[in-house]
């Protein structure tokens, strides 16, 4: 009772403060605040890079993730082929900022419309469940974001904004796309707004034989968003997601595996009402996220099949509040408060008809609140101070403080430091289920400095940025031999520091250039973090052609730890044309890795040499 009564306090003492200050106008703006898709606060001390529609259109991926790994520094997302990164053995869609997120991916949060996406059981997010389809646009904010996130959001946040049209109408987009190795990528999509009443549905169809046999991937997924506009200043919105994809894994070039395959279904829905008025916003919301696995884990050339297939069923199901408001001049403010179920059953099914053998049957619950303020101390400096109380009925409590200071200098010049701690909660996979298992498990903590300057000229056409950043962590989890065993244990530590650069340059009205590079040292090395990540592409518009390209170099990619193996000099180029044949249909061609460079992300998982796609899209 006594950390309800404190969560209460936390709630209540802000809005006590509001109503004294409610005939108080605002008559200063606060330059850095930024409120997000998701609604609140934004820390705008914390870097953040914003993918739109069009950018995503451009690279006709039916995955989020290779453009997102492209176009933002630090991010690394590991791939295994073509189409389709599977789950369990063999599996890819492993995501790390800044050398932090873990494969599988429990340190770095993934979120549509500010709603988690993580499994139950497992703790971290399906990566073929990012589909393109999904966005308006992505925001990825790099570093620890657990102040307004909590857990899994220590190495950062990848927030995928739904689609939703803003003018009255009706919108429809088909397409269809075939290319090498069988690949074959289709989608439906439709956007209605009458008046107050907004829709937006899509229905995609995926697959690809890959490069390799026995390496087939096949995907369907749709979505569906309605929202309803009542009275001036209140929403309400429903969304729903669902995916269903097999996948097979062939192993390792040297170590074959036969019929490891997978069949995964997942879906998730949210109910969210909105207020927004001149003084003060937020959002109620209601979030579910359930999966049903089904795996066979395969056998090695020699062996005998398995008798038993693995299953689990996990789920998520939560509710948030949050209200931005504004106490007094200069002043904005977020409070919250989060609660998250989660949990599952595992267990092993037995061919010959046995008596199925369960692994793991397991829930928890995480209650927290937090408050999150920038205040504008003079016209041109202003402070950020969040802080957080986290509960887990499992492991524990945390406190998760953060602060900021953002200065704007002349010649549209701003720089920003901050201080912010980070942490995740063990999973209940790392906590009860398989021989590492570990209950007495605590929670990892970073602790995150950064320094960043950033600079717009030549009337908005040209800006750049830098970040300079420290991380330091313990108590990070890994499987070591304990008495003889393998065990889950917190020993180990995150050391790292480096550096970003991200610029972009409007040319012309018809030409735009833009690279980014990051340069990351990690005293203790973890896979899929490479020491050097480049990229920088050009996208010229004319008339009815569209022209894109963009080269990607990676360097000290360590693609396993024991043995230590490292990928150099990965030089990646790709390129796209686009011909918008009449006012309402285009054609384009895509190709990818066109100098056909040899080299390997997982390790043992060689990636496919040049490949090409070509395709139709129809508006109406």
């Amino acid at each position: 009772m006594k950390k309800f009564y404190l969560s209460a306090i936390l709630f209540v003492i802000p809005w006590l403060a509001m109503a004294q200050e409610d005939s108080l106008k605002m008559q200063a703006q606060i330059g850095e605040v930024v409120i997000t898709a998701s609604g609140q606060l934004q820390d705008r001390t914390l870097p953040t890079t914003t993918i739109h529609r069009k950018e995503i259109e451009q690279k006709h991926n039916t995955s989020l993730l290779p453009t997102l790994s492209q176009h933002i520094p630090s991010l690394f997302i590991t791939s295994r082929g073509m189409m389709g990164y599977g789950v369990s053995t063999g599996a890819a869609g492993g995501m790390t900022l800044r050398g932090v997120g873990g494969s599988p991916t429990t340190a770095l949060m993934v979120l549509i419309d500010g709603h988690p996406q993580y499994m139950g059981l497992m703790g971290h997010p399906i990566a073929d469940a990012c589909q393109s389809s999904l966005a308006e646009r992505v925001e990825v904010s790099r570093g620890p974001a657990s102040v307004v996130y909590g857990s899994n959001a220590m190495g950062g946040v990848i927030n995928i904004v739904s689609r939703q049209k803003q003018d009255d109408g009706v919108e429809n987009d088909i397409e269809l796309g075939y290319g090498s190795y069988n690949t074959l990528q289709a989608s439906l999509s439709n956007r209605i707004k009458a008046g107050k009443f907004t829709s937006a549905s899509s229905v995609n169809y995926n697959r690809t034989d890959s490069h390799r046999k026995d390496m087939e991937f096949d995907q369907i997924s749709a979505l569906v968003k309605l929202g309803y506009k009542f009275g001036e200043h209140w929403d309400i919105a429903g969304f729903g997601n669902f995916t269903h994809f097999n996948a097979s894994n062939p192993g390792t070039v040297s170590s074959p595996i036969i019929d490891n395959d997978s069949r995964i279904t997942r879906y998730s829905t949210s109910l969210s009402l909105r207020n927004s008025y001149q003084r003060t916003s937020g959002a109620l919301s209601l979030f579910f996220n359930r999966g049903h696995h089904k795996i066979n884990d395969g056998y090695s050339q020699g062996e005998a099949p398995l008798d038993y297939r693995f299953s689990s069923c996990d789920d998520m199901v939560g509710a948030s509040f949050y209200q931005n408001f504004t106490l007094f001049r200069g002043n904005n403010t977020t409070i919250g408060v989060d609660f998250r179920h989660f949990g599952g059953k595992a267990w092993n099914s037995y061919l010959d008809g046995s008596a199925d053998k369960t692994i793991a049957d397991k829930s928890a619950n995480n209650i927290a609140s937090y408050i999150n303020m920038q205040q504008l101390l003079t016209h041109n400096l202003s402070l950020n101070l969040g802080l957080r109380y986290d509960h887990h009925s499992q492991v524990g409590e945390e406190w998760i403080p953060k602060a900021g200071l953002s200065l704007i200098l002349p010649k549209n010049k701003t720089l920003r430091a901050i201080v912010s701690k980070g942490f995740r909660y063990p999973t209940i996979r790392e906590m009860y289920m398989f021989p590492p298992q570990n209950p007495d498990l605590k929670p990892e903590h970073t602790w995150n400095y950064e320094l960043a300057f950033e600079q717009t000229l030549e009337d908005n056409n040209f800006s750049y940025g830098v970040n300079v950043y420290y991380i330091d962590g313990k108590n990070i989890i890994q499987t070591r031999p304990i008495n003889g065993r393998p065990m889950n244990v917190n020993n180990g530590k995150v050391e790292n520091w480096g550096i970003e650069c991200q610029a972009a340059w409007d040319l012309s009205s018809a030409l735009r250039i833009s690279a980014n590079y990051n340069y990351l040292n990690m005293k203790y090395p973890v896979v899929a973090a490479p020491k050097h990540k480049l990229y920088a592409g050009a996208i010229f518009t004319k008339g009815r052609f569209v022209i894109d390209s963009g080269v990607q170099y990676i360097n000290g990619l360590i693609t396993q730890t024991s043995p230590v193996s490292v990928e150099r000099d990965i030089v990646l180029w790709d390129a796209g044309v686009e011909l918008r044949v009449f006012k309402s249909s285009a054609i384009y061609a895509r190709a990818e890795n066109i100098l056909g460079q040899r080299y390997q992300i997982n390790a043992g998982y060689p990636m496919p040499r040049a490949t090409f796609m070509t395709g139709a899209k129809l508006k109406f």
